[in-house]
């Protein structure tokens, strides 16, 4: 599963980013935006290297602003959204992880950083979801964070994959155990995904989720463990009735959706007489 944090958007975060927006306009100085190294032109099958992808992180910690200069140049050098939603954002964010966890970054300056990312994506959205399935394919999934996680951004990305492939997408981010365990009662799914970033309530997710299962008005519902810890620490993960994806996106969607698709074709076989 994409390899990030996030939660829902809602009013605190739209608060957050104004208050962004009022304190980069704020800022002084005369440096021009981040350019796209050497002038360097790319086609649809090119990514991008490791020195774009610091450009990103580093823009992401400066503002708003140059965030946006980041990926307009991307895009206006022929990388596509999802490219750049792939290979651009999901690396930068790994980057600016990876110097949190070796104490590089604090955690304000992370989560700022994050924040904007997540920010870019919301406003990318309608492009993003036009370029991808316009038909639903009738199949509905639960996207969560863990229990009082502190960010959203790679949730939110697996939604709009989702949504780009044609799937009913709630997106949920729960405050506590309680909170987790209610939303897989609120509606019919064919599929859950949560984004697992800490160790912090694996015991009592593990302990949860097989009841929750048993529970659903779906008997077949398929729930899968992605996040940073299925990265760093896939084997920590592993519960029963549920299955772990280290993988980006995109990837994650796909899987996803051919579980789903070989349960229901088995499920119509079965039911045949």
């Amino acid at each position: 599963m994409a390899q990030f944090n996030l939660e829902r958007s809602d009013s605190s975060e739209q608060t957050q980013w104004a208050s962004e927006d009022r304190q980069s306009a704020q800022q002084k100085g005369g440096a021009s935006g981040p350019r796209l190294v050497g002038g360097t032109r790319f086609s649809k099958n090119n990514g991008l290297d490791a020195v774009q992808i610091e450009l990103l992180a580093e823009a992401s910690l400066k503002s708003i602003e140059e965030t946006r200069k980041v990926i307009i140049g991307w895009q206006r050098q022929g990388q596509t959204l999802a490219d750049i939603y792939l290979n651009g954002v999901t690396q930068s964010a790994r980057v600016l992880g990876e110097r949190w966890l070796s104490d590089e970054m604090d955690f304000v300056d992370c989560t700022i950083a994050f924040s904007r990312l997540h920010r870019t994506l919301h406003e990318c959205s309608a492009e993003f979801l036009e370029e991808g399935c316009t038909e639903p394919n009738g199949f509905s999934v639960l996207l969560m964070t863990e229990p009082g996680s502190q960010h959203g951004l790679g949730i939110f990305m697996l939604s709009e994959f989702f949504k780009r492939a044609g799937w009913h997408v709630t997106l949920a981010a729960p405050q506590d155990l309680s909170d987790f365990k209610r939303h897989f009662q609120t509606d019919w799914f064919d599929a859950v995904c949560l984004s697992i970033s800490t160790d912090r309530h694996l015991e009592g997710i593990a302990m949860a989720i097989p009841e929750l299962i048993g529970d659903s008005v779906n008997s077949r519902l398929k729930v899968y463990l992605g996040g940073p810890m299925a990265q760093f620490a896939p084997q920590q993960i592993e519960m029963p009735g549920t299955q772990v994806l280290n993988l980006n996106a995109l990837k994650t969607v796909e899987a996803v959706t051919a579980d789903v698709v070989t349960l229901v074709r088995h499920f119509d076989l079965t039911q045949k007489p």
